[in-house]
């Protein structure tokens, strides 16, 4: 009887290159799902438009005023006598640094909400507004 000659098995190597892929696919939805969460706590405020306007650098306070008059510092809901009373504390803890504060108001809020605002941040020792806007020309140069 005659056996026959039992062959080599081959050696079975990993493959690394689906590994890689797959890791790749993965770290590009945590990344992507990651800034889509950053865009979810902002207000939406409709902001007037300006021909000129610079760009600010970011800051620890920004009070924000919707259509509807309601006042948020730093995305919390504030009557003007709690931002009195915030701001006040704010300015005991921080007396050494000079802050600016951004203002994010609606173009349908009154004038006059913002100044009463505006003086409330005076009385704490906050001289420094910058008022955000939206641009009037997008990069391409053409006005909405």
């Amino acid at each position: 009887m005659k056996f026959k000659k039992r062959q080599e098995m081959k050696k079975t190597k990993i493959e690394i290159i689906p590994m890689i892929d797959t890791i790749f696919f993965l770290l590009v939805f945590f990344i992507l799902s990651s800034l889509s969460l950053t865009r979810l706590e902002s207000f939406r405020v409709n902001l007037p438009r300006a021909e000129h306007a610079s760009e600010q650098k970011d800051t620890d306070l920004v009070l924000t005023i919707d259509r509807e008059q309601r006042i948020f510092l730093n995305k919390e809901p504030l009557s003007l006598d709690a931002l009195r009373e915030r701001l006040s504390a704010h300015a005991e803890r921080e007396k050494h640094l000079d802050r600016t504060c951004v203002i994010n108001a609606d173009q349908a809020t009154p004038h006059g909400m913002v100044v009463r605002a505006m003086d409330i941040f005076q009385e704490a020792g906050i001289h420094r507004f910058a008022l955000a806007t939206t641009p009037l020309a997008d990069p391409s140069g053409k006005r909405p």
